[in-house]
């Protein structure tokens, strides 16, 4: 493929390259620190080569529909699921993807009941499918004054944003469509008319809203996509139960079955419970930078043949 031949070819330039000030050093030239970049340049480079070599399933190249609620733990967990929209928005907007913040419910006091987003992009939804699942943080409370710790518990699920092509259908008998005043983080309103969409569909329970588009029809368009990709993903969860074990890393999520801990004290450490890879750089991977975690579940679900 012409891509790979253009792969291999700027791979044995840098190797060139590198040979060249390795050769120069070996002549006492000050070409360390240049090597010693360089050398860091490849090391990312072939790492991002391998990932994308790992993203072979069917949508692995979509966009990716990101949603996240709190669980266990009032008001610190709904602080918690606003700090995972944080990361989020920063890992795409670190990534070079456009992300887009379709629908954000506030909480009662703080953080937020729920949010869905949208990461466009080539591979969003291959790289992010590593997050689905429950993530766990354990930090001194900033609610109160009794300087407490406390265990906060969010979910987030990753879905492909589906091609129009692609055939789901939806009989309109089917939904149950409302509309409510659109309502922006920290309770602002952002639209003083009835335009926010909310849309069950009622044989599942599945309930998709959209708040951030303009009009109620721009709404109500966006909210369709997400339940169109929703409802897809339910019917490739049953084909996948019914071919294979219930041991699958995709089973029941619940609060008792994290995927991810972010420790913030006693001690500062992000772990992830699968392919037990961990950090004591907790600041940075909350301000996104979760890549070797997503380099590490792709290789190890590659090496499970998962």
């Amino acid at each position: 493929m012409e891509a790979d031949i253009e792969a291999d070819l700027r791979y044995a330039r840098k190797i060139d390259d590198l040979n060249a000030l390795v050769e120069l050093a070996s002549e006492g030239e000050n070409v360390l620190q240049e090597l010693a970049d360089e050398v860091g340049r490849l090391e990312n480079e072939t790492q991002h080569t391998e990932i994308r070599m790992l993203l072979s399933g069917e949508h692995d190249a979509t966009n990716a529909i990101v949603t996240i609620h709190p669980g266990a733990g009032g008001i610190d967990s709904q602080d918690w699921a606003d700090m995972l929209v944080r990361l989020y928005t920063r890992w795409g907007e670190r990534g070079g993807y456009t992300v887009k913040l379709i629908d954000y419910q506030p909480g009662d006091e703080a953080g937020i009941r729920s949010a869905t987003l949208i990461i466009e992009g080539e591979f969003a939804f291959g790289y992010l499918s590593s997050e689905s699942g429950v993530h766990r943080l354990v930090r001194i409370s900033p609610f109160g004054g009794m300087a407490k710790r406390q265990t906060s518990f969010a979910s987030v699920f990753v879905y492909p944003q589906l091609d129009e092509k692609i055939e789901i259908q939806i009989d309109e008998k089917d939904l149950r469509i409302d509309t409510y005043r659109s309502s922006g983080a920290g309770g602002q309103h952002v639209n003083v008319t009835d335009s926010a969409v909310r849309i069950t569909h009622i044989p599942t329970g599945i309930v998709v809203s959209c708040q951030n588009e303009r009009s109620q029809i721009r709404n109500r368009d966006m909210a369709r996509q997400v339940l169109r990709s929703r409802l897809y993903e339910l019917e490739m969860s049953k084909k996948r139960q019914e071919m294979q074990e219930i041991e699958d890393s995709k089973a029941d999520i619940n609060f008792g079955s994290q995927i991810r801990s972010y420790v913030l004290h006693p001690y500062r450490m992000v772990k992830d419970h699968r392919t037990k890879f961990e950090t004591s750089n907790a600041d940075k991977v909350l301000d996104g930078d979760i890549e070797d975690f997503i380099y590490r579940f792709l290789v190890f679900r590659g090496v499970r043949g998962g």
